[in-house]
């Protein structure tokens, strides 16, 4: 070892477990948008801080240990951001754009799409139920934030939900490229689901239209 790197290593402040796992999994994130779920491992992420491998795992225990432990750390966030999203202080309407950009921006640099799309190529079925829960928290916040009587209409909002939090999560993982093939600005599937989620605000519960889902056959 130098003894440059043995004066850096000899002026490292200790950290406290819980700063080193948050520390960690920030930097695990920014592996993940960037690079994609391989490029999230121990080595990779004690790389990052400065750490030795043997030293994180200490912490974590493993590398799946860590990479469960951010999937569930970008589920609450995301949940988070969807409940910000219908949320306002006035608990008037949320102005369509602003929803949409809320939405597109906790798939997009929030990574939630990339984090979609691990745990269902990982079959990780445990974290599936909690990111459930912030889609549903999604359709209620637009029904408590809507028109009167828009709740009345549940299969509407959640279809619109679908729709909304299918063209977040395609943008988010292709959405720049298809945009560039497409000859279109790249904020153009924002503003087309603004578009239509701004028609359901306005319209309420009215008759069936072009976001109503299919009706069953009899």
């Amino acid at each position: 070892m130098s003894i440059t790197a043995r004066k850096k290593q000899g002026s490292r402040k200790r950290r406290v477990p819980s700063e080193v796992r948050s520390t960690a999994l920030a930097e695990a994130r920014r592996l993940l948008i960037e690079r994609g779920p391989n490029a999230v491992t121990l080595k990779a992420v004690a790389d990052e801080l400065g750490m030795t491998h043997s030293n994180l795992l200490h912490h974590f225990g493993s590398a799946a240990e860590l990479q469960s432990a951010l999937m569930s750390a970008m589920v609450r966030d995301l949940n988070h951001a969807l409940v910000d999203a219908v949320t306002r202080k006035d608990g008037g309407l949320p102005e369509p754009r602003g929803l949409v950009d809320r939405v597109f921006d906790a798939f997009d640099k929030g990574g939630a799409g990339r984090l979609a799309a691990w745990i269902t190529l990982s079959n990780n079925d445990e974290h599936i139920a909690p990111i459930r829960d912030a889609i549903l928290d999604l359709v209620s916040g637009i029904e408590r934030a809507g028109p009167p009587d828009l709740a009345k209409v549940d299969e509407r909002v959640k279809s619109v939900v679908l729709f909304v939090s299918l063209l977040a999560f395609g943008d988010a993982l292709i959405g720049q490229r298809l945009s560039q093939i497409l000859g279109l600005k790249r904020k153009a599937a924002r503003e087309l689901t603004a578009a239509l989620l701004a028609h359901l605000f306005a319209a309420g519960p009215k008759a069936p239209g072009p976001l109503d889902p299919p009706r069953a056959r009899r």
